[in-house]
Formats: structure tokens, sequence, C-alpha cells
């Protein structure tokens, strides 16, 4: 059987967002009966789009092998790709910039920390970077639908556009000579935007010096690095617990 056109999200977190998503066009939805029963108690009827009922051995026709669905995909369209000028107008959260971090899994994650913490979106390029897929989406637990993915040609040129917008941006670096929590100290009211290199190799040499100032996470000397997804949650979480209230 032909694959249709679109992107398949799996699994009912990631559906139940889709579906209450305004700005995500949807286009055919399948639902065991069980997954129709749990979903309906979690959002409320009518839909947006009428539900086809399925028997779970037939997700494999639409599905990987491998995904986790727990009886329910959605056919969609990939989301309309926002612009930065946008995304700073109407949220005054912080920035994460993501440099060739593309591992699906490790940037759902990032996205799911984004949507806890109230970041305004997530900027990564458009090479070297996992694009809008169901792993993806599974992965993010519903945040793909509430944290707007921007992407550039080029992630200095974007921090630099950032800088332009008023934005501090701070770049994570385990060898910096301060702690983000020093860093954070300092914003005085700034928005900041905060860099994430790819694990292993982290920031690039250019995006590097494209940043303001680089920090640390301060953890044990026994630990070399955290999971660039961890190091986004406790480096939010830092960054927010120093953001003046609103």
């Amino acid at each position: 059987m032909a694959r249709e056109a679109g992107l398949w999200l799996h699994g009912l977190h990631p559906v139940a967002a889709a579906l209450a998503n305004p700005a995500r066009r949807l286009r055919r939805l399948l639902l065991s009966p069980e997954a129709e029963a749990t979903l309906a108690a979690r959002l409320p009827q009518p839909w947006r789009i009428a539900a086809e009922r399925v028997e779970r051995g037939r997700f494999g026709t639409f599905l990987p092998e491998d995904a986790v669905h727990q009886g329910a995909a959605l056919l969609v369209e990939p989301l309309a790709v926002l612009s930065l000028e946008r995304v700073l107008a109407h949220d005054n959260g912080p920035i994460l910039v993501l440099d060739q971090v593309t591992d699906p899994r490790n940037v759902g994650a990032i996205l799911r920390s984004a949507a806890a913490f109230g970041a305004a979106a997530i900027l990564m390029q458009d090479r070297h970077a996992p694009p809008e897929t169901g792993t993806l989406a599974r992965a993010a637990s519903g945040a793909l639908e509430l944290v707007p993915v921007l992407r550039v040609v080029n992630i200095a040129r974007g921090i630099d556009e950032l800088k332009a917008a008023g934005c501090w941006v701070i770049g994570l670096d385990g060898a910096a000579p301060v702690t983000l929590a020093q860093a954070a100290s300092g914003l005085s009211g700034r928005r900041p935007a905060l860099v994430l290199g790819a694990e292993g190799d982290g920031m690039r040499r250019l995006t590097r010096e494209h940043c303001d100032e680089l920090a640390r996470l301060p953890i044990a000397p026994a630990m070399e690095s955290l999971n660039v997804s961890a190091a986004a949650a406790v480096a939010l979480y830092e960054l927010v617990r120093h953001q003046p209230p609103d």
C-alpha cells in the first residue's frame, strides 16, 4: 500500500495535543476502540475530524514497525514555520538554540522541557537537525504543538538575529568560567537565549564565538557531562528561576 502524504503522529499524548491545536491541519484519525474511549475522556468530543475505528493489527500498515502508538494515529500536515519576529512579539519566554542536535528523541525531550518551563521557541538549523516526525512528536509528548520550532539556514546568523532583537545569548559550555546561575543573575530583565551543542562535540567554534557569554552547569567532577536534553531541562529551570515575575 502506498504511503499517504503527510505526517503520521502516534500515541495518545501527541494525538490529543494535535487535535486540540487549531493551527494543526488534520487529515485522518485512526483509533482503536480502547484508545477512542481514553481520548474522549481526555479531550471531549466533538473533535475537528471524525475518527476511523480500526483494530490494533492494522496500525502497522500506516506506521513504522517499532511505533508505540497506543491505538491512536493521526495523519496531519506539518506545522507552519513561524518567523522569529512573530515569536518574540507574542511570547517573552527564553529561546533555545540547538546547534547540530540531531537525535529526534533528544529534540522531543527538549521540546517537552521547553513547554514545561515556558520557552518561547526552539531555533534549529535547516540541515543537521531532525525534521518533524512521529518519533520526535512522541518524545515531545504533545509539546510539539505548544512550542514553535524555528529553522534557519545558518545558526551563527540566527544568533545574530536574536542579539539584534535584544536577546542575551548564553552558550552552555562545560569549560566556561562562570556558572549559568551567575550568568542568569546578571540578565537585568533581558530575554535570555540559551545555546546547546550536540553531545560529545558541543557547540561548534563559530557558534561559540557568536554567543554573548559562555556558562556552565556546576555538575560533579566525576561526571563529564549531561545528556543534552537533561542539560536543557536543568538550564531552563535555572533561567526561569532568575526571571522577574510578569
